[in-house]
């Protein structure tokens, strides 16, 4: 017998309250056990109604509810649509049954309420949140592969008109703060805290003893217009537009299912809506790109984010105080993360009018915080006040976590470790936030090599998700699940890599930018790559990407990696990308930083088109490949270098490369990461040896599958 998730209690004044509360999970979601609550509860509130004056959803855990049941959507499939048709109905005429009670249902919203929460929560009439740090609500079903099927599309449509609800909620899967989500109406007020929110919920229950959703209401017409008017319909093209440009072409069913059920449903009553709305979830519930993106975003994220990576043994640690040396870019970004956090930061620069400059950068990220009410001005204040800037190492008294944020030189890092190692406490972590150069290396600078570790943050640090953690030769246990810990502590994701030169994102992301540069080297117009990188799901082009970072910078790393590998004994085999490169460089065209790459740029910055000098160098065009080579040949060179780092030790999780690819380089998220592409090619694994194998036949030995990939795909097994 199936275990209810839902306590039902009545008090003196009628009002009824529905704890949610699975004793199975730590999380409430939209399980059988919640399906088992809503069966129980909703018949006896329609029964009981003239004894009740009201309902309140509330809920016993840390968070108000977690969403739809992962494991039961991931395990869809075409022989299964019928029975999850059916499954998924039954739960929604539940819910929309305790909607049309005839009594005011009001929901408390504390810490998330994301996806399936969010639709739960939509079905009252009225939604309290605790305005708390960390609360996030909304509907991100599409970033899952999925869509909001729980009433979430039907509802929000109807909430906000069809454009509002697809371009500003459902489309972009946004999680909103809880003023973010006060502004746009899907909550309706703030509390401060639980008491205040249901003295809140009272009264207005009090004040609205008979509550009819809009859309349930005599002669209701959709915010903006009805769909089937005229001037409505003629607008509908501009969503495939807003679609396109999102997607850029990629793969995205969840993205173009959730347009069409939206722009269906706003054409017919609620209920049919509703159905509709299902069988669009149903129909991604077998797709592969939907399995991938699950197992990604769900699966693989919580096997990192429970430690599986972290060492044993050790208690968790909270950094205290952090000490960031360089306030740049890199650094400014580490500081304001971390005074987000509630951490106390000293910014160290050389003067104190760079280190100002760094903190300035946290001023304006909170100036425009409070210009969209996502904060306070006592909330930014305090914030800011956390951020203490200095050019004297002897501030750094007290620091028991150092990141160092310096230009990329082995010399001048040591040199800055060994002016603060004896000031900071004597068990502080000391990090590098390098991106390429070996922690081991870098270690032999300090007195304390078991304390040093790599600490790799991605640009731009408060929206990038991922630090690359780099354990060296020398680094303890005990500071690894430290940094773990510290990198969990500031909202952050962590993976571990072991030491290699470019670890594993930057090396990896290198292998991307370098086919995309040979395909231009053997002829083939330079939009048509940009253009493939796209379709195949990257965030951005490889050209473009490179000006980003510099072509200066791919050729310093080229040429001291080939430097330290020829040192080792190893043969160093050139790319055909490094000739278009020092050609490039050779004509000045350096990067965005210049105004000068692959793309031409105005005074301002603004990327302007493709510089007419590499058409007329490679004579571009001569060349045209078809777009599955294009893509697969910046696919697979990423992929054949994660199975690298796996088989050498750099990677030591599946989890790890697929999410330190998708969230650090931009790995198109539609594959499931990077060494899942591998295990969902078409055939398996030996689908993808045998394309590899045509990859080398056409662009190059660097294709050939290894051994270690060959002997997997023979057992039938997985990168898992």
């Amino acid at each position: 017998m199936t275990i209810s998730a839902i306590v039902c209690t009545r008090d003196a004044d009628g009002v009824v309250t529905l704890v949610l509360d699975d004793p199975t999970s730590s999380v409430n979601t939209m399980n059988d056990a919640f399906m088992t609550g809503l069966e129980e509860c909703v018949p006896r509130l329609e029964a009981e109604r003239d004894q009740i004056t009201g309902v309140l959803l509330v809920s016993a855990k840390k968070t108000f509810f977690a969403g739809g049941d992962l494991n039961r959507l991931s395990s869809g499939s075409a022989e299964k649509a019928a029975e999850e048709t059916a499954y998924i109905d039954r739960m929604k005429s539940l819910m929309r049954r305790l909607e049309l009670l005839g009594r005011p249902v009001v929901a408390i919203l504390n810490g998330i309420a994301l996806g399936g929460g969010m639709e739960v929560a939509l079905c009252a009439h009225h939604r309290i949140a605790t305005d708390t740090p960390g609360s996030r609500f909304g509907l991100p079903e599409v970033s899952l592969g999925l869509l909001p099927g729980g009433g979430g599309i039907t509802r929000t449509v109807r909430m906000f008109g069809l454009h509002k609800a697809l371009s500003e909620v459902i489309l972009p899967a946004r999680k909103f703060t809880p003023r973010g989500a006060l502004s746009i109406g899907l909550i309706d007020s703030l509390a401060g805290d639980r008491e205040e929110a249901l003295e809140q919920a009272r009264d207005w229950i009090a004040a609205h003893p008979d509550p009819v959703q809009p859309w349930d209401a005599k002669g209701f017409r959709l915010p903006g217009g009805d769909v089937q008017s005229p001037a409505v319909a003629a607008t509908l093209p501009a969503l495939s537009g807003l679609l396109r440009r999102q997607t850029k072409g990629a793969p995205a069913p969840a993205l173009r299912a959730a347009l069409a059920a939206a722009v269906e449903g706003a054409s017919l009553d609620f209920d049919t809506a509703s159905l509709v709305e299902t069988r669009y979830l149903v129909s991604l519930l077998g797709n592969r790109i939907t399995k991938n993106m699950i197992k990604a975003s769900f699966f693989d994220l919580q096997r990192i984010t429970s430690g599986a990576s972290r060492p044993k043994g050790f208690e968790r640690r909270t950094a205290r105080k952090v000490g960031v040396v360089g306030a740049g870019m890199m650094g400014a970004g580490i500081a304001y993360v971390c005074a987000g956090a509630g951490i106390d930061v000293v910014l160290k620069d050389v003067t104190s009018e760079a280190a100002e400059k760094g903190k300035d950068y946290a001023r304006g990220l909170e100036t425009k915080a409070l210009a969209a009410d996502r904060t306070t001005q006592d909330g930014s204040d305090a914030l800011l006040g956390r951020i203490r800037t200095t050019v004297e190492a002897a501030d750094f008294t007290g620091v028991d976590f150092v990141i160092e944020a310096v230009f990329e030189s082995a010399p001048l890092k040591q040199q800055v470790f060994q002016q603060i190692q004896e000031i900071v406490e004597p068990d502080a972590v000391l990090g590098s936030n390098t991106s390429t150069l070996p922690i081991t290396l870098l270690a032999k600078g300090v007195e304390r090599e078991r304390d040093f570790i790599g600490i790799h943050f991605f640009s731009p640090v408060d929206r990038m998700p991922l630090v690359e953690i780099v354990r060296g030769e020398h680094t303890s246990d005990e500071t690894l699940a430290k940094v773990f810990d510290f990198v969990l502590q500031i909202g952050k994701t962590p993976i571990v890599v072991n030491d290699s030169r470019g670890f594993f994102t930057s090396r990896v992301i290198g292998r991307f930018i370098a086919e995309a540069v040979a395909a231009v080297g053997e002829g083939v117009e330079p939009a048509s790559v940009e253009q493939a990188a796209l379709q195949a799901g990257y965030p951005a082009g490889a050209l473009q990407l490179l000006d980003e970072l510099t072509l200066s910078l791919t050729q310093r790393i080229r040429i001291e990696t080939r430097a330290a590998e020829e040192a080792e004994g190893r043969t160093w085999i050139a790319h055909p990308s490094d000739e278009v490169v020092d050609w490039m460089l050779e004509h000045g065209r350096v990067g965005r930083r210049e105004r000068a790459g692959w793309y031409d740029y105005d005074a301002s910055g603004r990327r302007l088109g493709i510089w007419p000098g590499v058409r007329d160098r490679y004579s571009s065009g001569r060349c045209a490949l078809p777009l599955r080579d294009l893509q697969e040949r910046m696919l697979f060179a990423e992929a054949l270098d994660a199975i690298d780092c796996f088989d050498n030790g750099v990677l030591t999780s599946a989890a790890d490369a697929n999410i330190g690819s998708i969230q650090g380089i931009g790995f198109p998220a539609w594959t499931g990461g990077v060494l899942q592409y591998v295990n969902q090619y078409d055939g398996g694994l030996p689908g993808f040896v045998a394309r590899a194998r045509e990859l080398a036949d056409a662009y190059g030995d660097r294709f050939l599958p290894p051994a270690s990939l060959v002997e997997r795909a023979e057992r039938g097994d997985i990168y898992a």
